[in-house]
């Protein structure tokens, strides 16, 4: 059972004693932030995901990962006896769709090309820990520098 105490018992402020400025800022805050956090992330695969029945699956999605994403697979048995297999685990947590594909386990992950894969970790990193999907190139030809944005929405080499 749950027992909810008052913000006066929490040794808060009673709402009698909020001030508006405060409540004001306070919903403001709250509003922008649900505004702006973006926790699902489009991606298209380099070469794709093939189904059972030959079909190529290149688009996705892949979600934030929470705490709980990356402590569960380190129980899993498969993880303790190859630590390798801890990407392959907690990539399929997170990609919630390849394509029409949207049981997403790893074993899905497993049948992905090495490229996909090594693709899929990059991507994690960036959404988890860098916040963004954007990627730092440098032009083969002419050496410029500038950003691509991995979750586009065209393939690499299309305008």
């Amino acid at each position: 059972m749950r027992r909810v105490l008052s913000a006066s018992a929490r040794g808060g402020a009673s709402d009698e004693e909020r001030t508006p400025a405060l409540d004001s800022r306070e919903s403001r805050e709250s509003r922008d932030s649900r505004e702006t956090l973006r926790t699902e992330f489009p991606f298209e695969l380099p070469r794709g995901y093939v189904d059972d029945d030959g079909t190529v699956h290149r688009s996705g999605v892949m979600r934030l990962a929470t705490a709980r994403d990356e402590l569960i697979p380190l129980r899993d048995d498969r993880v303790r006896e190859n630590a390798a297999y801890l990407s392959v685990v907690l990539i399929a947590r997170v990609v919630s769709r390849i394509g029409t594909v949207d049981d997403i386990h790893p074993g899905v992950i497993e049948d992905l090309f090495a490229s996909d894969l090594a693709f899929l970790q990059d991507f994690y990193r960036r959404i988890n820990a860098e916040g963004h999907t954007r990627a730092a190139v440098t032009c083969p030809s002419c050496q410029e520098n500038f950003a691509v944005d991995l979750a586009g929405g065209g393939r690499p080499g299309e305008s």
